[in-house]
């Protein structure tokens, strides 16, 4: 049967629906006026034309007011454009909706990267032992954050997700129905959501979507390269932050982290008592019926008439099925024995626990921490530690560090950072009695520096009375040069005994986090990827040194500028210099909704990045090698891109340009999330302190999308002039890593717009600095085009360029309204007397089109 071209299937099914959808859904009248939907298309032309014209954000709107409003009076200006950002979000929720049930019509489920090819490729190249070999210890893990990358209210998500059903059986009255629910259902939440409420919106994804998905791919994967053989690996693993990433949110508390964690196991036992109670009305034999239902009745027992207590073991649980599975198989013919598997599977999976809750903290909270600790000590009879112990050199340290054990309380101390930090060690045990040691098993130190970083927390987990700890110690390496040095403190780590023998009750394996997000704020674009990149060659070589299983864990956002893009490609770039042992990512915002929200989507982006291992470890184990030559071809690019990205990141107008002419302040006022947008409370704007997210979502807020490009074109036009353009074109020839790397760089310009900005070229004090971004932007898009052989950019990847283009189309007057608010402000700033209520009425404007803005940005990743 003939497949239409990917483009045309995604014109069918997204774009022509769409625009039959949004004609109904512009005609509901939504309030007492009911020409917003007749004047917002006018004005989305208008924005177009003015932007094509050269016209400032002021201009559009007063020109629009002009001819197509009654009324000069300001008020009703500004009633009419809060209009317009109403509907336009909802627009956003519906492209989001057409896309999501267009998604496996417009992708190919079956085709390059599902495990129906994996299994085609191992069958014709004679490799089926050596897949199944490593699906036997190779892991891939979601790692579910909290990190506020998406505004959309619960309400909201289950009104995309039924609008998207109904899209996709083509059923008009109750697609016309959601659309006016979703017209009168508020978008703004009145108050910031705290760690827990943040936590029960993510688990909504791994009961409705996570749950079935895995358990489909592991029960395909034993039925067609296994041949029914039970796989024992987990292979797909979950892991969760909300209520354990204390890392720069107060809001975490020890309360809420034990909250969170009985959520998880009574979210995975539900599931299991609906999955039971189905097997049960087809499980009615003889030996089978009575051994169902009484497994139906502790699980029922445990999830709803219980506060805390659980009325089955995980072990007892396990053995009960596999007595059942037993007597199916000697004596009915293994009658509904898939059904069975298909939960067996799934309890292999998420055991009691559904996902491992990891515990986060800064390395500089540790610190703090640790002298409260030391003082305490001091006034002991006999202390731990030598009262010179903060004189001592590094070496020294940690040959003490290395001896300690102790029984320290929280209620000890009085500073509420060290209680919270030492609750947090003793959180972990309780998790693990009651969920089991796969409940909560990680302790994640962020902007980890030095081994001491690791050695001071390692101790501190064994002085609260823990002497050999079921904990893994996970350093988060980040800055520049914290991941140069990385495989230098990891020696120093191997070679402490008292941690090499940790290392070795933890089955010989050693995590290591690497930061995308922070490396790019920190680096600029080619130096945080390639930085991460030969860290990880160089971790890989250490531990292999010292015998060490060593594991990535990468902390990726949505957008390229935080390592999101085409992430199974880059996953699949990365030759044998680099352990694949597994693939672990952080998963968050919109990311989650985007790329994982349906079960098609979640399906395909899972079987991909397990198909990312695969194809790296065994179809082209030995493919991807970058030769010492192309070594120093990106080692010039990095050097050269940082020193662009230095020099812009150092100018004088740079933070003064983010906080004055971007949306970086609105970020705090947002209700948005559980974490504060920096880490101090210093009303002084540090850039240390900034967390990437708002970072970069500022750029992308002015469609200037910096920290996805900028360097890249300094660093590519060094090779054009000085005649050795041939080296650069040979690396994207040759090197998937370095093509990915730009494919996803220009996926960020793809999402730039400049005339939307392009007044701020004649202000007094930032004319030159926004010249100075213009100029790297133009450059970088030439030579793009250049490397790729390409007249537009993304040109490869049709379907997503038209995602992006009409996402673009439907936020133009949305960011439009956002620069006209944020002019007005300046405006009425400057007045003798400042009009505050009319000010507070333009902020709200702007962060109401923050708000749309980053929603619609789901594709960036």
């Amino acid at each position: 049967m003939y497949t239409l071209p990917k483009m045309e299937r995604f014109d069918q099914n997204v774009l022509s629906k769409y625009s039959i959808y949004n004609s109904i859904f512009i005609t509901l009248p939504f309030d007492s006026i009911d020409n917003t939907g007749v004047l917002l298309p006018l004005f989305t032309e208008k924005c177009e034309s003015g932007f094509k014209k050269q016209q400032t954000p002021t201009e559009i709107v007063t020109n629009f007011f002009e001819k197509q409003l009654q009324t000069t009076d300001e008020k009703d200006q500004i009633n009419l454009l809060f209009r317009f950002i109403q509907y336009i979000e909802r627009q956003i929720v519906l492209f989001d909706a057409v896309e999501d049930a267009a998604f496996p019509v417009v992708n190919n489920m079956e085709g390059r990267g599902s495990l129906r090819d994996i299994k085609e490729k191992a069958e014709a190249k004679d490799k089926k032992q050596e897949l199944v070999a490593f699906l036997e210890t190779f892991t891939v893990r979601t790692v579910l954050t909290a990190h506020p990358t998406q505004f959309y209210p619960g309400s909201i998500l289950g009104i995309i997700n039924d609008l998207t059903e109904a899209i996709r059986d083509n059923k008009l009255l109750k697609i016309k129905h959601l659309l006016a629910q979703l017209g009168k259902t508020p978008f703004v939440k009145t108050e910031k959501p705290n760690p827990f409420d943040e936590a029960v919106s993510i688990i909504w994804y791994l009961e409705n979507v996570f749950y079935q998905t895995s358990g489909d791919m592991v029960q395909y994967l034993q039925k067609n390269i296994f041949k029914e053989q039970q796989i024992q690996n987990p292979l797909i693993q979950l892991v969760f932050w909300p209520g354990g990433d204390r890392d720069g949110n107060p809001f975490v508390t020890t309360d809420i982290t034990l909250k969170v964690a009985e959520r998880l196991r009574t979210a995975i036992l539900k599931c299991y008592y609906v999955e039971l109670r189905a097997l049960k009305r087809k499980l009615t034999f003889s030996n089978v019926e009575n051994t169902i239902a009484a497994l139906e009745h502790k699980l029922y027992r445990s999830v709803f008439y219980s506060t805390g207590t659980i009325y089955i073991t995980l072990d007892a649980f396990t053995s009960e099925l596999n007595s059942i599975k037993t007597i199916l198989i000697e004596q009915h013919q293994s009658l509904y024995l898939d059904d069975l598997e298909a939960l067996l599977i799934k309890v292999n999976l998420f055991g009691f626990h559904f996902a491992s809750l990891d515990i986060r903290q800064n390395s500089k909270i540790h610190t703090s921490v640790f002298k409260d600790i030391f003082d305490l000590d001091q006034k002991k009879q006999v202390p731990i530690f030598p009262s010179n112990y903060y004189d001592l050199t590094e070496s020294e340290k940690l040959e003490q560090l290395a001896t300690v054990e102790g029984s320290l309380n929280a209620a000890d101390f009085d500073n509420p950072i060290t209680r919270s930090t030492i609750e947090s060690i003793e959180a972990l045990k309780t998790i693990q009695q009651q969920n089991g040691e796969q409940g909560a098993n990680r302790y994640i130190i962020s902007n980890n520096e030095s081994a001491l970083n690791v050695m001071e927390t390692f101790a501190m987990i064994r002085l609260t009375a823990w002497q050999n700890p079921t904990v893994d110690i996970v350093p988060l390496f980040e800055s520049v040069n914290d991941l140069l040095h990385a495989h230098t403190i990891m020696e120093q780590l191997y070679c402490n005994p008292s941690y090499a023998k940790h290392i070795k009750q933890r089955h010989n394996k050693q995590t290591i986090m690497l930061g995308f997000s922070d490396g790019t704020k920190d680096g600029g674009y080619l130096m945080a990827n390639w930085s991460i990149y030969k860290a990880k060659e160089a971790l890989t070589e250490i531990s292999r040194k010292y015998g060490v299983k060593v594991v990535f864990f990468d902390g990726r956002g949505g957008p390229p500028a935080r390592g999101g893009g085409k992430t199974h490609k880059f996953y699949a770039s990365l030759g044998s210099s680099i352990e694949n042992h597994e693939i672990q990512i952080t998963v968050q915002g919109q990311t989650i909704s985007s790329n994982f929200g349906t079960l098609d989507s979640c399906r395909y982006n899972l079987e991909n990045l397990l198909s990312a291992g695969v194809t790296n470890q065994v179809f082209g184990k030995e493919k991807n090698q970058l030769s010492l030559d192309e070594k120093v071809v990106m080692d010039q690019l990095a050097d050269l891109g940082y020193q662009k990205y230095l020099s812009f990141k150092n100018h004088p107008k740079f933070i003064p340009y983010l906080e004055q002419m971007s949306t970086l302040k609105y970020y705090a006022k947002t209700n948005i999330g559980s974490r504060p947008s920096k880490r101090s409370k210093s009303a002084h704007l540090d850039f240390s302190d900034l967390r990437a997210i708002p970072f970069v979502g500022s750029w992308s807020q002015l469609k200037q999308n910096v920290p996805g490009f900028f360097g890249v074109g300094a660093a590519l036009k060094h090779f054009e002039t000085t005649n050795q353009w041939d080296k650069v074109q040979d690396l994207y020839g040759n090197s998937l890593f370095f093509r990915t790397l730009l494919e996803n760089s220009m996926m960020s310009l793809t999402k730039s717009f400049f005339p939307l900005t392009a007044y701020m070229k004649n202000d007094p004090e930032f004319g030159a600095f926004w010249q100075i971004i213009y100029d790297e932007f133009l450059e970088s898009k030439r030579l793009l085009l250049k490397i790729a052989g390409h007249q537009e950019l993304m040109e490869n990847y049709p379907d997503g360029k038209a995602s992006i283009q009409i996402r673009e189309r439907i936020v133009l007057p949305l960011l439009t309204i956002q620069q006209y608010a944020l002019l007005r402000i300046n405006q009425l700033n400057k007045a003798t007397v400042p009009n505050e209520e009319l000010i507070k009425v333009y902020e709200k404007m702007v962060m109401r089109s923050l708000f749309g803005n980053t929603n619609a940005s789901r594709n960036s990743a």
